[in-house]
């Protein structure tokens, strides 16, 4: 049976947690989004012209589109990790309204996106430094280079404010 959560019951995120969960929140909006967007959009930003065109007709665009879109989703859960909203669902939401959210709604998410992030910075780091001198590559290598940080902010801040959430409700687990 999952415990009910009362926010009253739950101390408040840390300042630390607070502040990571907006790092990433923003470093999965503001720093992912406008880049992808550019390219998505067709403009050959930071790419080769003509490796690019072909690419993006081939569903590159539509693709670029679709991370853009998902990328909203993380920034939701990285909030979600330390306001209100996160322990009891919001009064606009239909079927689940005042509800506790169960801590594995956000738990699961949360720690295996941070995992996700960080393989991923790693595979971006490495091909970074692969494609460095490739002719064949359609993206520069120093969009990597520029993605790394954000993907680093996004990973870490994830991983803070998912941690201070299962330590605050940990309590009312039982």
């Amino acid at each position: 049976m999952i415990a009910m959560l009362v926010p009253a019951q739950v101390p408040p995120p840390s300042r630390t947690a607070v502040g990571a969960a907006y790092t990433a929140a923003a470093a999965a909006t503001a720093g992912f989004i406008p880049l992808h967007l550019i390219c998505a959009l067709g403009v050959p930003l930071f790419a080769d012209p003509d490796r690019f065109a072909a690419w993006h007709a081939d569903g590159g665009g539509i693709y670029l589109l679709t991370l853009n879109l998902l990328a909203i989703l993380p920034a939701i859960l990285a909030l979600a990790l330390v306001r209100p909203w996160g322990l009891r669902f919001p009064d606009w939401v239909p079927v689940w309204r005042g509800e506790a959210v169960p801590r594995v709604l956000l738990l699961v998410p949360g720690y295996g996106l941070a995992v996700v992030l960080a393989g991923y910075t790693v595979f971006a780091a490495v091909l970074a430094v692969v494609q460095w001198d490739d002719p064949a590559a359609i993206f520069s290598p120093w969009t990597g280079l520029w993605g790394i940080p954000h993907f680093i902010l996004w990973a870490g801040g994830l991983t803070i404010a998912t941690r201070s959430y299962a330590r605050r409700t940990a309590a009312d687990r039982e």
